[in-house]
């Protein structure tokens, strides 16, 4: 790869995650400011007790957001006392590219089609955030529900709905639309800042590790897209 571009690049990108990072550590500080204000001016009735805000160098390429359903169960007394409860929340899992990895390897430059390849890290999730404070009860059955069982039934449920959400986000067509998003978020902040430094429109094709090409010296086709370039490969390995 030619030195300038690469530099070039690796400037532009370090600068551009690191103000997307300061944004958003900017955004959840002063959230967490006005979290602090006291009701009505009076004393605060909810205040911070611990706090810690720390940078970090991924970027945020995709989240999937719906309603889950989880049920639980509790039984009691040897058996003469069950409890079934099936309940509903909103959930959110947010899908995350750590762009502070990309180095000089993982980068190639065609200067003929100025085309920039791009090896990047797997698509990775956060862990699911289900709202409990919009959780709906759609059933609760049992001769007699102590308040033990409704706290256990909660903690299960609430368990249960994480470990759908996050199975869900995990699958492999979730993840393979992550990819498309990651793909697109990645080539535009790299694009962008390249042309705006003077290298004019330039081609850039993110590669993630499922798919990566770079195999018994195999390279990337840059005249076509990374999606034809896999689809023929796989056309080649039914024959």
């Amino acid at each position: 790869m030619n030195d300038r571009p690469l530099r070039l690049l690796l400037a532009a990108a370090a600068l551009a995650v690191i103000a997307a990072a300061a944004w958003l550590s900017w955004d959840r500080f002063a959230e967490t400011r006005l979290a602090t204000l006291p009701d009505d001016g009076g004393d605060p009735v909810t205040q911070i007790v611990t706090a810690r805000l720390d940078g970090s160098g991924t970027l945020k390429v995709a989240e999937l957001t719906g309603t889950v359903q989880a049920t639980a169960s509790d039984v009691r007394a040897l058996g003469l006392l069950r409890s079934d409860q099936v309940v509903k929340m909103p959930y959110s899992v947010g899908y995350f590219v750590d762009v502070s990895r990309l180095g000089p390897d993982d980068l190639e430059w065609n200067g003929q089609t100025r085309t920039l390849i791009v090896d990047a890290p797997d698509v990775t999730t956060a862990p699911a955030n289900t709202d409990e404070g919009r959780r709906s009860l759609v059933e609760t059955k049992g001769l007699f529900v102590t308040r033990e069982a409704a706290e256990a039934l909660s903690k299960s449920t609430s368990a249960r709905a994480t470990i759908v959400a996050e199975r869900e986000a995990k699958s492999p067509e979730r993840m393979a639309q992550a990819r498309e998003l990651g793909r697109t978020a990645i080539a535009r902040l790299l694009a962008q800042p390249l042309a705006a430094a003077g290298l004019g429109e330039v081609r850039v094709v993110v590669t993630f590790p499922p798919e990566r090409a770079r195999r018994d010296g195999e390279r990337w086709d840059v005249s076509r897209s990374p999606q034809q370039v896999m689809k023929d490969r796989a056309d080649r390995a039914k024959q």
